[in-house]
């Protein structure tokens, strides 16, 4: 009879996951929902088969070298893997998964959220009514900006960026998009979107900036005081994507100089803490890095969670296998 591999998950899962990971596998689940610490990390990674980290596990060389020898995958939870040192898992033999493709629509949901609310000022304007400061209709009350008829620019245009160009393009929003390549042609036809090879050029002519490229050293801060300097003041920006992206305290400086008009964020340079500048200002809504917050998303992560490490066990290629740049594939013996 083949042997349970031993699964050690570092945060609190949907229960009919953790369910189905103990019926399946011999399962180390944590009973509380903080934050692993990192001697928490060293700790789980040095006895188990496969290791189940999520988003706020960072998973570095030193974790890695710590590593059970018989640690075969990182079936992370999670359709980003920024925050794990996958070449040094690859080198040590150790795949990497990951969970794509389920987020997508419900985190291009968020996004057009987002997209909607900071314009019209609909976050503000609860608050101000919960703090009985509405006292009826006016012509000049709270007025934003019309969502209808301006230009998005997209930054990063994979699933999410393309999902989210559908929603702008029923809202009657121009979608134009910066990517490292751009898309094929009928893909880009079918979106009405218009490719735009330098940021900065695009940067000038839209209304509204939303963010869904990866966090690499080449985006670290790509949105910066001199990219916000060239958005129009009557400009809007979300991120739905990772919070190192935008360099938060010129964004804080531009929101209160108003160099632009508005900000939806939902992730964040120092998560879970929003620069304190933001916290105060009333052109900001602040998620909780809610973009695959749904019972329907998280499921379906969990389930490629246990696609993966079924694959594992049966000697078949992971299919959500991440490799690092220049890597050929193998599978796990």
């Amino acid at each position: 009879m083949k042997k349970s591999p031993k699964v050690v998950v570092t945060r609190r899962l949907p229960a009919e996951i953790e369910s189905r990971l103990t019926d399946l596998f011999e399962t180390e689940l944590r009973t509380d929902d903080l934050h692993a610490t990192r001697e928490q990390l060293l700790t789980a990674i040095a006895d188990c088969d496969v290791f189940v980290p999520t988003v706020t596990d960072r998973i570095d060389a030193e974790i890695i070298a710590a590593a059970s020898p018989r640690l075969k995958l990182i079936a992370n939870f999670g359709a980003g893997t920024d925050h794990i040192d996958v070449a040094a898992a690859h080198k040590k033999g150790i795949a990497v998964s990951n969970t794509p493709g389920v987020l997508t629509e419900d985190t291009a949901d968020l996004a057009m959220a987002l997209l909607l609310a900071v314009p019209r000022r609909l976050v503000e304007g609860d608050r101000r009514l919960r703090a009985g400061e509405f006292k009826g209709w006016s012509p000049t009350h709270m007025l934003g900006h019309r969502v209808r008829g301006g230009a998005l620019g997209i930054v990063g245009m994979g699933r999410i960026g393309q999902a989210l160009a559908r929603r702008a393009h029923a809202f009657g929003l121009d979608v134009h998009y910066h990517n490292r390549r751009r898309i094929p042609k009928g893909i880009e036809d079918s979106l009405g979107a218009t490719w735009h090879e330098n940021l900065d050029e695009m940067l000038g002519q839209v209304n509204f900036v939303s963010l869904h490229c990866p966090s690499t050293p080449d985006t670290h801060h790509l949105i910066n005081a001199d990219r916000l300097k060239l958005m129009r003041p009557d400009s809007y920006i979300v991120n739905t994507a990772r919070g190192e992206i935008i360099d938060e305290a010129a964004l804080a400086t531009a929101l209160q100089a108003g160099t632009i008009s508005g900000a939806g964020l939902d992730v964040y340079e120092d998560e879970p803490s929003p620069h304190p500048a933001l916290l105060n200002l009333p052109n900001v809504i602040l998620a909780p890095h809610i973009g695959s917050a749904t019972f329907e998303s998280r499921r379906e992560m969990g389930e490629l969670v246990l696609i993966n490490i079924r694959a594992m066990m049966d000697h078949h290629a992971c299919p959500n296998r991440v490799l690092p740049p220049g890597a050929s594939f193998q599978i796990a013996s």
